[in-house]
């Protein structure tokens, strides 16, 4: 059931109870987490956080602690399933779920009592209406028993004209059954046929604190980073993005008016959101200028810096833009004060030359103090980067509290530290990306293009970590499409990524993204594709990420499950 009031039907609910938060491991959800911990700490509400990276997690998770809670606040997970029949809950379980997983589940939608849908009803849900899809038992039943019990005491000829009317009515009541069930089945098909995404659970939970007037600069913060995670990630349009930017620009203007006249505004502890017209360029304020154009995937798509000719293109953009390479290749903070003041200006010049045109795009960023600057993109890299780290052997569990941590502005030095695994991850993917156009191993089989990489792969150990190879297949689409097949019909073909995963178990982590285009609505149809090809080959395949087009697959099996896609999908 879709909650109206957010506050009345979920916060009032669960200020007085003892909770179970259970997160999704995504930058979004670990905003969105933030907020409610912060909110919770304000009216001391009892809650433990359970940090969930599947469906088997959840699984777990709920059976762990269902003996003590009633209430369980889902984020990020639980929405595009039927989580009744998934975790066999008792009666008395409430499930909120905030997710921006679409479609939901129809049962979800539809069930009054035991799942509350925190989710926007202004997204484009396409739900279908409950007589389309569910009939009630009288209906189905019919009066099929007929009234033979009195027909002992009737003429037998009226009898039989009756028991004739009687068929006939029941063969109607079967055909139109049977037409029912099959438009059931088209409506159900179209509905579910697609896999995207809809506004940032972070948001969500922010509109939550403001209609409570308990929001604050950090919860406003964290919800920017959970809008700008859908962005990296190529989870939502541009469209989406930009409308949802407006939106919480609102909000930056209105706590800047609040906070002018305080006495702290200027302190060396204070925090100050601001609106950013920047550049594409990641991390670009904590690297050099030359690393970040190198490593970005706009401009080494549009400059096809695996090549030589890309190379030298790249040092003519430098020239024409009048930079020192001397300036170009030391840190950002250490470039001189005269070429940073109009350092954007002169780059988006000189992109617009080299055709670079959306190289500046609308974004946050934020001051702590004098001397911290981040862009709301940086904070996304990082965290990204400590959430999937492989430096170390952290428990997943580890890893979400260290991302979790580094959204403080108390812990700026642990974010520090994922800024620099970030800067290791970006250049892993550029690496990887220049090998696999060199060597060829995007394949076209058809329907869509295909890359395996291979166990030897350097960094092949990070690949197996979903929103790093997300990224890695992004950045190989863009790269093949706008650097390689500008003109060619493969350039409107989705792209399968496919990864080691575990050597040990001898599987493979297989993931899809949509075709790569400027009006793409990010649907994305290789969830249901992935399913249908694991059934028909009987391909030993485990579909435990909340995202559906993210599957583990056994390598022996991945010839007969690629060849089923390719049957299916022709």
């Amino acid at each position: 059931m879709f909650i109206t009031d957010i506050r009345k039907e979920f916060y009032d609910v669960v200020v007085n109870q003892r909770v179970a938060l259970l997160v999704s491991s995504d930058i979004d959800a670990l905003c969105a987490c933030k907020i409610l911990q912060a909110l919770f700490h304000c009216d001391q509400v009892q809650y433990t956080l359970v940090p969930v990276t599947g469906w088997q997690d959840l699984g777990t998770a709920f059976l762990e602690h269902k003996e003590q809670f009633r209430c369980f606040v889902l984020i990020n997970c639980g929405a595009n399933v039927d989580l009744l029949e998934t975790l066999q809950p008792e009666e008395d379980s409430i499930f909120f779920i905030c997710d921006t997983h679409r479609p939901v589940d129809v049962v979800n939608v539809y069930n009054d009592t035991q799942v509350k849908l925190m989710i926007k009803q202004d997204d484009d849900l396409g739900v279908p209406s409950y007589d389309d899809i569910f009939r009630d038992e009288e209906e189905e039943g019919g009066d099929d028993s007929g009234n033979e019990s009195d027909g002992g005491s009737e003429p037998s000829g009226k009898r039989r004209r009756y028991d004739e009317g009687e068929v006939e009515r029941r063969i109607e009541r079967q055909r139109a059954m049977r037409e029912w069930e099959a438009r059931r089945r088209e409506i159900l098909f179209d509905y579910e046929q697609y896999e995207y995404h809809g506004t940032s659970a972070a948001m969500v939970i922010f509109e939550l604190a403001w209609v409570l007037t308990k929001d604050t600069k950090d919860m406003l913060w964290w919800a920017i980073i959970g809008l700008t995670d859908q962005w990296v990630h190529d989870k939502i349009t541009h469209m989406k993005y930009v409308t949802d930017i407006a939106t919480l620009q609102r909000h930056v203007s209105r706590h800047n008016h609040r906070n002018e006249d305080e006495d702290n505004s200027l302190s060396i502890d204070c925090m100050r959101i601001s609106f950013e017209y920047d550049l594409r360029l990641a991390l670009y304020q904590h690297w050099s200028l030359f690393e970040s154009i190198c490593n970005s995937s706009y401009t080494s798509c549009n400059f096809k810096l695996w090549s030589m000719h890309g190379q030298k293109k790249l040092q003519e953009f430098l020239a024409d833009m009048g930079l020192p390479l001397k300036q170009v290749k030391q840190k950002f903070n250490s470039m001189d004060m005269s070429v940073k003041e109009n350092l954007r200006e002169v780059i988006e010049e000189s992109s617009n030359k080299y055709g670079m045109k959306d190289i500046r795009i609308q974004t946050f960023g934020v001051h702590f103090g004098f001397k911290n600057h981040f862009l709301a993109s940086d904070v996304v890299h990082a965290t990204a980067a400590l959430l999937e780290s492989t430096e170390k052997d952290d428990s997943p569990g580890d890893n979400f509290i260290k991302a979790l941590d580094c959204l403080s502005r108390s812990n700026l030095e642990r974010l520090h530290g994922g800024i620099d695994l970030a800067k290791k991850k970006l250049m892993a993917i550029q690496q990887t990306v220049a090998s696999c156009i060199c060597t060829n191993l995007i394949l076209s089989q058809g329907p869509f293009l295909y890359c395996y990489l291979l166990e030897g792969t350097p960094d092949v150990k990070l690949f197996s970590k979903p929103m790093a190879l997300t990224l890695l297949c992004q950045y190989l689409l863009k790269m093949f499409v706008y650097g390689i097949l500008r003109c060619s019909c493969l350039s409107l073909l989705p792209l399968i990524i496919a990864a080691p995963m575990d050597v040990e178990k001898r599987t493979v982590i297989v993931l899809g993204i949509p075709p790569e285009s400027e009006t793409s609505d990010k649907k994305n149809f290789f969830g249901r594709a992935f399913e249908k090809a694991a059934e028909g080959t009987s391909s030993r395949t485990l579909h435990d990420h909340f995202d559906t087009s993210i599957i583990e697959l056994k390598m022996e099996d991945r010839t007969k499950f690629l060849d089923a896609l390719i049957t299916l999908l022709s």
